[in-house]
C-alpha cells in the first residue's frame, strides 16, 4: 500500500473509549515513518539490552527490522487501516487494523514506553472488540509469548487459538461466554 502524501484524519471509527481517553488517529504517512521507527525499537529495547552489540550495530539492525516489518504488513495486509495514535499534540503509538469478512485482524499495537500501562490500550482494545461484536465478527491477533500486555488479552477474554512458536495466535470470539454476544463495559 503506498502511502499518502500527508497526514489525513482517520476515520473515528465510533471508538469512545479510545476519545474518552484523550487518543485519536491519524492516518500514517511518509513523514511519520522515522516515529514508527523509534516505537519499534522502543518494543525491542529490553530484548536487545544483553546482546553484547555496539548502540550503532543495534540501531542498525533495528531500523533494517523495522523496514523489513513494514513491508510485510504492507504486502500482507494491503487493506488494513494504518494509523498513528496521538494525544495532545504528541505521537503515541501505532494501530494497524484489518477488517475481513470474517474477523478483524489487529496486526499491531504499541505504544511508546512513557504511554505503556495507562490504559490505552485497553481502551483501543475493547472499542475494537466491540466494533467486531456489533459486525458478528472475531478479533484476532498475533501476541509474543513474553509481552506483558498478554494479561491484558486474556482478561478481554482473548484466548491462545494457534501456538505460532514465538507468536500465540489470539482470538476474541464474538460468540462470547455460552454462546452469548458480550458487550465489553
Amino acid at each position: 500500500m503506498a502511502l499518502p502524501a500527508s497526514p489525513t484524519d482517520a476515520p473515528a471509527f465510533g471508538w469512545a473509549r479510545a476519545a474518552e481517553s484523550g487518543c485519536r488517529f491519524r492516518r500514517l504517512s511518509g513523514a511519520d515513518l522515522p516515529f514508527l521507527g523509534r516505537l519499534y525499537a522502543s518494543t525491542r529495547a529490553e530484548e536487545l539490552a544483553p546482546v553484547p552489540w555496539s548502540e550503532a550495530d543495534k540501531a542498525a539492525f533495528l531500523e533494517q527490522q523495522f523496514q523489513a516489518q513494514h513491508a510485510h504488513y504492507q504486502q500482507f495486509y494491503p487493506n488494513a487501516d494504518w494509523l498513528v495514535i496521538a494525544r495532545d499534540d504528541e505521537d503515541i503509538g501505532r494501530l494497524y487494523i484489518e477488517r475481513w469478512p470474517s474477523q478483524h485482524r489487529i496486526i499491531d499495537i504499541a505504544f511508546i514506553p512513557a504511554h505503556r500501562g495507562n490504559g490505552y490500550g485497553e481502551a483501543l482494545l475493547r472499542d475494537a472488540i466491540d466494533e467486531a461484536a456489533a459486525a458478528g465478527k472475531d478479533v484476532s491477533i498475533h501476541v509474543e509469548k513474553f509481552n506483558p500486555a498478554m494479561r491484558l488479552y486474556r482478561r478481554l477474554g482473548f484466548t491462545t487459538e494457534e501456538d505460532k512458536g514465538v507468536y500465540d495466535l489470539m482470538r476474541w470470539r464474538a460468540a462470547g461466554i455460552s454462546g452469548r454476544q458480550v458487550k465489553m463495559a
